[in-house]
């Protein structure tokens, strides 16, 4: 463990929650006090920490999120959200009107207030090294223990090496005094940005790694809605419920690289990997979701998830992970240069100089969310060989200039695909699926276009004159005029 955190140790500007904490009547609504509710505080407001703290307020708690991050907290208590995810602004609206769910700064001011504590913190990927970062954790695990004087339960939704539950339950032995009893509990998220609501709200199970009865007790009452609803639980020890959110993400993961790899074999036989996939999709053993090749996967989660679990693998002498995961790794970093090298292909063996329209910059649709992002790195790459890049995507542009302010971005996706030479699809956004051929084809120079993601129908965008090419499927030459044109589609998506 290190020390106090400057995560959780606010300069003297900071604001703090409006509602006087002390009071036993805080957070009531117009309709008088919130019967059976429980006061939770949610520490930590990125993605998952905001969307955790309205969807306790939906189920009825009173909730405060506590952040370093002043503007962050002043944005959330004006009812902004930071970032985009679908559903969850008329959560905030709704509670935030209330007077059910409050932001501060202040840690001090939710320590002894709160019946628990969830930890949200992030756990990003340790610099140099593939190992996760728990500097933000421990800090504020430090910071929060100096400050209780009452018993309390710190529940973990954090991502972390399994280990860290027991380590930091040792630690709050020796930091809190003897007569209280601070309870440690680990409840992995299972959501997924762009769905964050809907998956916080109606999770297709509950896991809770406890040790106590009492904190099992808690943890019930607190997701007492979801649970008389039939949500599935799961109540296991602290390392299984720790491993359960970085095995599925490595499962996740190797089921897309899986696909990559078949899509390298269909690329040297002439075989389609959609057709393919489609086919084993129909195998009960095997399903379809996350069963899709193309650009491959990124984001804040997944890529860091299975590296830190290589790394925490290998501490613990099991070298088995590490040779699973690694080469799922290697794949899923490869189809980026892939997606540059089949550009190049298409443009006549060189980019220098050429007008490449990219559409997409998230790493993935429903989302502003540019960590990692797969989209963003092949456009990058695309511009550092030469090419003249121009980007758009329907919600990540703020984020995508912050990142890369050396690429040039446009305001619509008209703007960006007039005069190209060729168009390269990046982020499968609904709104690049009902791109129409024919009308798109009035605006390029070149009837060319490269998908990143597999989700373009190939025949309609050939029967209309297009050089469509996509990793693992064949290639075949624009039909001849006059060839039956195409009017519609039903996409069928992708990760």
């Amino acid at each position: 463990m290190v020390g106090r955190s400057a995560f959780f140790d606010p300069p003297p500007t900071c604001a703090r929650a409006e509602t006087d904490l002390s009071e036993p009547g805080a957070g009531e609504t117009a309709s008088g006090n919130l019967s059976g509710t429980l006061r939770i505080s949610v520490l930590g407001l990125g993605y998952l920490g905001v969307t955790h703290a309205a969807a306790l307020a939906e189920l009825g708690h009173e909730v405060i999120g506590v952040d370093v991050d002043a503007e962050k907290v002043a944005m959330l208590s004006a009812g902004t959200l930071p970032f985009h995810e679908a559903e969850l602004q008329s959560l905030l609206d709704a509670h935030v009107g209330s007077g059910r769910l409050w932001f501060t700064t202040d840690l001090a001011a939710v320590a002894d207030w709160a019946d628990a504590h969830f930890v949200c913190v992030g756990t990003p990927q340790r610099p140099g090294s593939y190992a996760a970062d728990l500097t933000a954790l421990e800090g504020l695990v430090d910071s929060l223990a100096t400050l209780l004087t009452r018993s309390t339960l710190i529940v973990g939704k954090s991502t972390v090496p399994v280990g860290t539950a027991q380590r930091i339950a040792e630690r709050l032995k020796s930091l809190v005094g003897a007569d209280m009893e601070v309870g440690v509990a680990w409840n992995p998220e299972f959501l997924r940005e762009g769905r964050a609501v809907a998956d916080t709200l109606h999770p297709d199970r509950l896991v809770l790694g406890v040790s106590a009865e009492r904190d099992q007790a808690l943890l019930e009452q607190i997701y007492a809605p979801l649970l008389d609803a039939g949500t599935p639980l799961v109540v296991t020890d602290l390392p299984t419920a720790e491993l359960v959110k970085v095995a599925a993400n490595s499962f996740l993961a190797t089921k897309i690289s899986f696909a990559n790899a078949m899509a390298e074999i269909c690329e040297a036989t002439g075989a389609d990997v959609t057709e393919l996939v489609r086919a084993l999709s129909f195998d009960v053993r095997i399903g379809g979701q996350f069963l899709a090749a193309g650009l491959g996967f990124g984001g804040g989660c997944l890529p860091k998830d299975i590296r830190a679990f290589m790394v925490r693998a290998e501490e613990l002498g099991v070298s088995s992970v590490q040779s699973l995961l690694r080469p799922v790794d290697e794949i899923n970093m490869r189809r980026r240069s892939c997606m540059i090298e089949i550009t190049r292909e298409v443009l006549g063996g060189s980019v220098l100089g050429r007008r490449v329209a990219v559409l997409g910059a998230a790493f993935k649709p429903d989302t502003d969310d540019v960590r990692d992002s797969p989209a963003l790195n092949v456009a990058a790459g695309l511009q550092l060989a030469g090419a003249q890049v121009r980007v758009y995507d329907p919600e990540a542009m703020t984020a995508a200039k912050a990142l890369f302010p050396t690429l040039t971005f446009a305001p619509t996706a008209h703007d960006v695909i007039t005069d190209a030479e060729v168009i390269v699809l990046l982020t499968e956004w609904k709104e690049f699926l009902a791109l129409d051929p024919e009308a798109v084809g009035q605006l390029v120079t070149a009837r060319r276009i490269v998908d990143g993601r597999n989700c373009l129908p190939a025949q309609a965008w050939r029967a209309a004159g297009w050089t469509y090419r996509a990793f693992g499927r064949p290639s075949a030459p624009p039909p001849a005029p006059g060839a039956e044109h195409w009017t519609g589609f039903e996409a069928s998506g992708t990760h």
